[in-house]
């Protein structure tokens, strides 16, 4: 996705009733018809993983993902290192 493209979309989040999901594990199954993100969680204690959410997509639209996710990345981190950085003033 071109993160340029949807800034003008005004996006609307209830935060009762769309909670943010942590996930601390990922299985990805990529076929000739497209994508499946299996968001998985280790259950603390066990040997157990609870699937937490399942997210299918299109291959073209994977690689949207997959760019938008690196630029994303890479600008989160640029600012932490802008922001740590120690500047010596004279």
């Amino acid at each position: 996705m071109d993160p340029n493209k949807n800034q003008g979309l005004n996006l609307n989040v209830n935060f009762d009733t769309t909670p943010i999901l942590y996930t601390d594990n990922v299985s990805i199954t990529v076929n000739e018809d497209g994508v499946v993100l299996d968001f998985i969680q280790r259950l603390i204690n066990t040997n157990q993983v609870r699937l937490v959410s399942r997210v299918g997509m299109s291959r073209d639209h994977a690689r949207k993902l997959l760019d938008s996710l690196e630029t994303s990345l890479r600008g989160a981190e640029g600012a932490m290192q802008s922001a740590t950085k120690k500047v010596k003033l004279n």
